[in-house]
């Protein structure tokens, strides 16, 4: 094939030359090599300290299998894998800004907890014209819905039994009117919000939205409540050694937390060591809540041990 017989054949298939692309890329960085421990942390110091651009390239580059192996699990929701890929890559660059190289924790780890946060955002607020979730609990449901229905046998797309729909909202701790709306959101495709509704030309579905936010008032109380037991809670942790902090953030500050086993594998520790661990550093969170504020629950951030 002549040259400009292939241009016009790439041009022709564009999707088959971006899915090409993608493919060489997934495979270029699949191919580079990991880092140890200790070089890790010494491309990580080298960023912070001497905001060291090649030192920042390395260790991104390195990490790129991990972008790609999280985008990967969230391709089932329709968007463009590059997308994805995009986001993750964003979580990456914020993970190398902030990461502490002098904390006992690997930055493989630190990482793989930020790309999967700015790809979930992403779908939230791409996957439906009409936003999925705004709460945690929303968040939860929404990644977690059709995993409990297929574990649970209920695999229709578009309903869900009384039983079946009291069973997830217990497991996942929402009511089960937000168990039933997000299934019919999960089954039905966008619909464009200028569309008519069935026969009635004058009828458009962004007629039927409902505008539930709350009013400005309301935003700037709740706003100074969640900036206020953030900062207790922050205050709080900074009483905690790295390896505590980084336990309560990935058991009890994350949506969905981490299992003490995947924690010890991390840190190179028993899962019974985690547990203690855990549990030190709940009470001191506890102590330092009650002296400072009263009710150690009255931050809203500090689950029951």
């Amino acid at each position: 094939m002549t040259t400009a017989k292939a241009a016009t054949a790439r041009s022709a298939h564009p999707t088959a030359a971006r899915d090409a692309g993608e493919q060489r890329f997934v495979k270029s960085a699949m191919a580079r090599d990991l880092l140890s421990r200790e070089d890790e942390a010494d491309l990580a110091r080298r960023w912070k300290d001497d905001r060291d651009e090649k030192a920042l390239h390395e260790l991104t580059e390195a990490h790129m299998r991990l972008v790609i192996a999280v985008a990967a699990k969230f391709k089932r929701y329709g968007l463009p894998f590059s997308d994805l890929i995009q986001e993750g890559n964003i979580g990456l660059m914020k993970a190398a800004d902030r990461f502490d190289p002098e904390r006992d924790v690997r930055f493989s780890t630190y990482v793989t907890w930020w790309i999967r946060s700015c790809i979930q955002d992403y779908v939230l607020r791409n996957w439906s014209i009409v936003r999925t979730g705004t709460t945690s609990a929303q968040k939860s449901l929404f990644f977690n819905l059709r995993r409990i229905r297929a574990n649970i046998g209920d695999l229709d797309g578009s309903s869900i039994t009384p039983d079946n729909r009291q069973k997830i909202a217990k497991d996942l701790r929402v009511r089960e009117r937000d168990v039933e709306n997000m299934a019919l959101r999960l089954s039905a495709s966008d619909r464009s919000l200028n569309a008519p509704v069935g026969d009635a030309e004058d009828s458009q579905w962004q007629d039927f939205l409902v505008d539930d936010t709350a009013a400005p008032e309301t935003e700037v109380m709740n706003r100074t409540d969640s900036e206020r037991r953030s900062a207790w809670l922050g205050l709080a942790l900074d009483g905690l050694n790295s390896r505590e902090q980084f336990i309560i953030r990935e058991r009890r500050l994350r949506e969905d937390g981490s299992t003490l086993a995947s924690l010890g594998d991390s840190l190179g520790i028993s899962k019974e060591r985690v547990r203690q661990i855990e549990n030190a550093a709940l009470a001191k969170l506890r102590d330092h809540l009650t002296a400072n504020v009263g009710d150690p629950h009255e931050a809203g951030l500090l689950p029951d041990a």
